[in-house]
């Protein structure tokens, strides 16, 4: 790549981060009142997080019926709220598991 593309796109890249933080703080000069804005900004984090990982949890392992075991064991889990470790650890044996089987077929 070319050094002056890549210069262009880091700056195009900077300048858009940048307007998208700046924005809000331009734009909304008081301090939010109302409560569900309020409640809307406060699940924004939660929705970004689970948008990112989702699509990651399927294509993780081998195959797609692995990842969806995984992903079942791991939701049954934590709506039963176990912690996090037991979630974790359980749902990857699943997964080796699945993925075992379906390399001795």
């Amino acid at each position: 790549m070319d050094i002056k593309v890549f210069f262009l796109y880091l700056l195009i890249m900077a300048g858009s981060t940048y307007l998208i933080r700046v924005i809000p703080f331009v734009l909304i000069k008081n301090k939010i009142s109302n409560i569900y804005i309020k409640s809307f900004l406060n699940y924004i984090p939660y929705t970004v997080l689970a948008s990112m990982t989702f699509p990651a949890v399927l294509y993780s392992t081998g195959h797609i019926a692995s990842a969806i075991v995984g992903l079942a064991v791991a939701l049954i889990l934590s709506f039963k709220e176990k912690s996090t470790i037991v979630v974790a650890v359980l749902s990857s044996i699943a997964v080796l598991f699945v993925e075992l089987i379906i390399y001795m077929l």
